[in-house]
């Protein structure tokens, strides 16, 4: 019966009318607005600190115990609290998703750096290139496939927890399920964690296509040629080994 409810309530075009600021496509560019505002400012924290601490090797037990430690930090209790100190409005919401997204995208700067062969960065520096240099052109081109990893994983995070928006005012899907809760209506609800679940795969996705265009076929190894279609010599080798001299009869 919920099934059928829940498709009932997906299929009504007044759900998916987009001049309605409570349809769902109005809800879903909300919360992506939330999402991405979230994930631009934790990564504009996050990523430079952790690639140059990968890259100078200081401050890495911070890194890592920031990085753990911060995973455990309850979103929606960290949310309570700021609601309690500041007020409610979307500077709360903020703050928490950007705590949400820090830890990934920190720690996968850091180990994107750090897993560089130390010889291909001496070699850099052999050929006369600065630290700066070392870390733009050599060390961020190799740590690319670690770094959108982490913001893959927080992204993931982020679009997920983003319907805390809805419990301090604010729009977004999590208005699908708060409202829902209220007036009792589950097929909306649930119609809510499907939409959010969908959403996420989707930015999953999109994320994994910019992976396949800025990250260089060498890394990946999309970029080598199939065993089979490896060139063969022409020519026949010819036996090299000394002939040993017909005995005499």
């Amino acid at each position: 019966m919920l099934t059928r409810d829940l498709l009932d309530y997906l299929l009504d075009p007044a759900h998916w009318a987009f001049g309605d600021p409570e349809s769902i496509p109005a809800r879903v560019v909300e919360h992506l607005g939330y999402s991405g505002l979230a994930l631009l400012v934790a990564a504009v924290l996050a990523i430079p600190v952790g690639l140059v601490i990968g890259h100078t090797g200081r401050g890495a037990f911070l890194a890592v115990t920031v990085g753990n430690s911060w995973r455990a930090l309850p979103t929606f209790g960290l949310l309570s609290l700021l609601v309690t100190l500041i007020g409610i409005g979307q500077l709360p919401a903020l703050v928490a998703l950007v705590a949400l997204a820090v830890p990934p995208l920190l720690l996968a700067a850091y180990s994107g750096v750090q897993a560089v062969d130390r010889a291909t960065v001496d070699a850099a520096r052999g050929m006369g290139l600065t630290g700066r240099q070392v870390l733009t052109q050599v060390e961020l081109p190799i740590a690319a496939p670690l770094v959108i990893g982490g913001l893959r994983s927080a992204a993931l995070q982020v679009v997920s927890t983003a319907t805390i928006a809805a419990y301090v005012g604010l729009g977004g899907l999590g208005r699908l399920l708060v409202d829902g809760l209220a007036l009792g209506d589950y097929p909306q609800v649930v119609a809510g964690a499907v939409v959010v679940s969908a959403l996420a795969i989707l930015v999953d996705l999109a994320l994994a296509g910019l992976a396949r265009l800025v990250v260089s076929p060498g890394l990946t190894g999309s970029g080598r040629r199939p065993f089979s279609a490896r060139p063969t010599p022409t020519t026949p080798l010819t036996d090299t080994r000394a002939k040993l001299p017909t005995p005499a009869v």
